[in-house]
């Protein structure tokens, strides 16, 4: 009995001995996961760093590719498009008016009533919709029907009161936010197609055209009296209010910025001077690139992987269409190679822009102590179930870095415009007051993101003109602008009334 006592006592000492190791191998292999994660991270963090000085020579690179682009055609990645408006709203605009906003995977149409310089704006109302992924790489008459289609229906909805008297026909602005090439305040031909369209036979098409085909399909008897890019039209909707912006920028699906440059300061500008003396640039800024720009292996190989490779760059590591894709990118080589998820990889994962940027923010934004909001969207989105709360630091970690990095970068292309635009140092009558325009999903609704692209410029600029630096949120700003400059561009002014 004894014997079989001691065998017994053996053999139960040998078995905690071998579940211990097993546990100890366990929490080693753990261990050895999470410090994998930790070493991706940190690679990942350090190759997105934008200390001052960087940015700063992100800045001067911005004006001196500012510069090149308004000296000759192609002489720059930035297009410097000229935009042909040189009236920007004074607030005498009356008379209802029509916009159609296309921005992206969306689009609005507007009708607005100004009531001139007492009236201001008197009335507006929008509808929306989005655009059918099968559109944004079918034909053009396919996409500019349904556009079409979607204004008739919001013409045909309207109220009496709004219809123009006989002989007269509605006027529109149209914001087309892609790049062209104006040609006049009504007229451009589309360079190339951003944000995800690929329609090859628009491009070195008159926009106008195509869309006035459209409507006349639609039996829409209408003019198009401005052609913007979303941006210059912002740009108008915030001087309609506040006679000292000078910069407007989009912060969306994609980025772009525009601003108020000297007439005499574009080389290749070849038609008389506006009365005016200045001319909205539209600078297309969302192809920018410079090596000083924080670039990493994930941005490189989502840029390969995209419709337009080596194209809008810039555009790739600020904006929204691009920012989740980047975090999914990251989070699937921890994954991969460190198992943060478990010992599968997650197969939704996998998959490329499943992760989007408003599902990002959410995450970044969550204060529960829990950190419950990521646990959520990771479940809904990526199908990942009972995540640690370790693991949902990680990606909050991960947010982070990559909207930080966006928006310090965001904030040193507008120290480039304002450097350009001589507005960097205080004059001896003080610091000249610069008021910048900004729309946009992500800068309205991704709020660590708008934080941390202003306190950058803030700091950029120094303590002794941070003060001159006003950020407005010109809500649906392209909308409005593209009305009020359908307004100036009104070819019934002899009739301005509103009456």
């Amino acid at each position: 009995m004894k014997k079989a006592t001691v065998g017994a006592v053996v053999v139960g000492a040998a078995t905690v001995v071998a579940v211990a190791a097993l546990v100890a191998r366990h929490r080693m292999k753990k261990s050895s996961k999470w410090t994998r994660a930790r070493a991706i991270l940190k690679e990942f963090e350090e190759k997105c760093a934008t200390p001052d000085a960087k940015l700063k020579q992100v800045a001067d690179a911005m004006t001196v590719e500012m510069h090149a682009g308004l000296a000759s055609e192609g002489g720059s990645k930035l297009k410097m498009l000229i935009s042909y408006v040189d009236n920007l709203p004074t607030g005498d605009e009356a008379g209802v008016f029509y916009a159609l906003d296309l921005g992206g995977t969306n689009f609005r149409v507007m009708r607005v009533q100004l009531g001139g310089q007492d009236g201001g704006i008197i009335h507006q109302e929008f509808a929306e919709a989005s655009i059918p992924p099968n559109l944004m790489v079918g034909t053009s008459e396919a996409l500019f029907d349904y556009i079409a289609a979607e204004l008739a229906r919001f013409i045909g909805e309207e109220e009496e009161k709004f219809h123009p008297p006989p002989g007269r026909q509605r006027e529109l602005g149209f914001t087309f936010s892609f790049p062209i090439m104006q040609t006049s305040i009504n007229s451009g031909t589309l360079i190339r197609w951003t944000k995800g369209f690929s329609i090859d036979e628009t491009v070195g098409k008159d926009v106008v055209s195509e869309l006035t085909k459209a409507m006349q399909r639609q039996g829409i008897d209408m003019r198009v009296t401005a052609l913007v890019n979303d941006t210059v039209g912002t740009l108008a909707g915030g001087r309609y209010s506040d006679k000292d912006v000078s910069i407007a920028v989009i912060l969306g699906t994609g980025t772009n910025a525009a601003y108020v440059e000297r007439a005499q300061a574009i080389p290749k500008w070849h038609g008389p001077l506006p009365k005016s003396g200045e001319m909205v640039i539209n600078m297309e800024w969302g192809n920018f690139r410079s090596s000083h720009l924080s670039l990493t292996e994930y941005d490189h190989a989502m840029d390969t992987d995209s419709l337009n490779p080596g194209e809008q760059l810039f555009e790739k590591i600020c904006s929204g269409m691009y920012l989740g894709e980047i975090l999914r990118r990251v989070l699937l080589r921890m994954a991969e190679e460190a198992g943060i998820f478990g010992d599968e990889v997650p197969p939704k994962l996998k998959d490329s822009f499943v992760l989007r940027t408003p599902e990002m923010s959410a995450m970044h934004h969550d204060t529960s102590s829990d950190l419950r909001v990521v646990g959520d969207k990771l479940k809904d989105i990526l199908e990942i179930s009972n995540t640690s709360l370790k693991t949902r630091r990680l990606v909050v970690e991960l947010c982070n870095i990559v909207a930080t990095r966006g928006a310090r970068l965001a904030a040193a292309g507008i120290l480039g415009i304002v450097k350009k635009m001589g507005k960097d140092t205080p004059r001896e009558s003080g610091a000249e007051k610069i008021v910048v325009a900004m729309d946009g999903g992500l800068y309205e609704h991704y709020t660590e993101y708008s934080k941390c692209l202003e306190n950058t410029l803030v700091e950029l600029l120094g303590v002794e003109m941070s003060t001159s630096i006003v950020f407005k949120h010109a809500n649906d700003g392209s909308g409005i602008g593209a009305a009020l400059l359908a307004a100036a561009n009104s070819h019934y002014v002899e009739d301005k009334s509103g009456k």
